[in-house]
């Protein structure tokens, strides 16, 4: 069933039905490497059906619901995902930071965000061994939250200069969830690209890039629309650093979370930021998993990365 402008909320209005698109899918395979960055180069994304099987997700999904249940975030069952709209993680956590790490390595969550699934996906499209940077952005979104427009540029440019981000839905995640969306073109935006490139890749800051005061004014300014589409549980939505995204606000009748991951990946070959892996990652800041927005109770507000 087409999305419609109703059902499709950003910075808390309707986007208008001239202003949205829905993303195109890209069918994969091993054998499809050409196709895929012939397709990347062009639109900026790919949109990758059913990639990872719904056991494993649900396995995923269940794992990291149950460590918001324990802290009274998430009602049970862990798995629908409904928020209690309280919280006691700040009381019951020593460490936010500590926490939010051990949520964000659990095997079951690693078996789909790093493992053999998405590797080869990412094998194919770079044409070459892949792998990921082991820091990963968990991002359980709450009704009233989003993501704001921006770049991944410059946050992982240190390494090398071919990384992609991997989104991938953890559940499904319908467009009134706060679905991911990408701004149609925006990889040519040379004018907004070129300023972020001379960012000092070395500084721990984290720098505020396009973050936008109006999505939908900003996209009738360039003459482009915001893409979006109904993420089903196991979908993955790969993208370069110079593609302009967010997500919707999620206005769930329900109650329910977005429960949504995005790890960076890059040729094995290439040089990796040091930031992003190991045991103990530091994160863009030095401040490791506690620099995240997911290290923060669900009952903060936040409209940011």
């Amino acid at each position: 069933m087409p999305i419609t402008h109703t059902d499709c909320l950003i910075q808390g209005q309707p986007i208008p039905s001239d202003v949205l698109g829905e993303l195109n899918e890209t069918r994969w395979s091993a054998e499809s490497g050409n196709q895929m960055r012939g397709r990347l180069a062009e639109d900026g994304y790919l949109l990758l059906r059913s990639v990872i099987g719904l056991d494993d997700v649900s396995a995923a999904r269940q794992e990291v619901f149950e460590r918001l249940v324990e802290v009274d975030e998430i009602k049970p069952p862990a798995i629908d995902g409904i928020a209690t709209g309280t919280s006691r993680r700040a009381e019951l956590v020593e460490d936010l930071g500590d926490f939010w790490q051990s949520v964000s390595e659990g095997p079951r969550l690693r078996g789909v965000s790093h493992g053999t699934r998405i590797e080869s996906v990412m094998t194919a499209i770079f044409g070459e061994p892949a792998r990921a940077h082991d820091y990963m952005f968990l991002r359980p979104s709450v009704v009233g939250r989003a993501t704001r427009l921006h770049y991944d540029l410059p946050f992982f440019g240190r390494g090398s200069q071919r990384v992609l981000t991997v989104w991938t839905a953890l559940g499904d995640v319908p467009v009134c969830d706060g679905s991911l969306v990408i701004v149609e073109g925006s990889h040519r935006f040379d004018d907004l690209i070129e300023p972020i490139r001379q960012i000092d890749y070395q500084s721990k800051d984290s720098p505020q890039v396009q973050m936008m005061d109006d999505a939908v004014e900003f996209s009738r300014q360039r003459q482009t629309r915001l893409l979006t589409a109904d993420f089903r549980a196991g979908d993955l939505i790969v993208f370069t650093m110079t593609t302009l995204h967010g997500t919707l606000d999620n206005h769930s009748s329900i109650g329910r979370a977005r429960l949504s991951c995005d790890v960076r990946w890059q040729p094995a070959a290439d040089p990796i930021d040091p930031r992003y892996i190991g045991p103990n990652p530091a994160g863009t800041t030095g401040a490791g998993y506690g620099e995240l927005n997911g290290a923060k109770p669900l009952t903060e507000d936040w409209h940011t990365r």
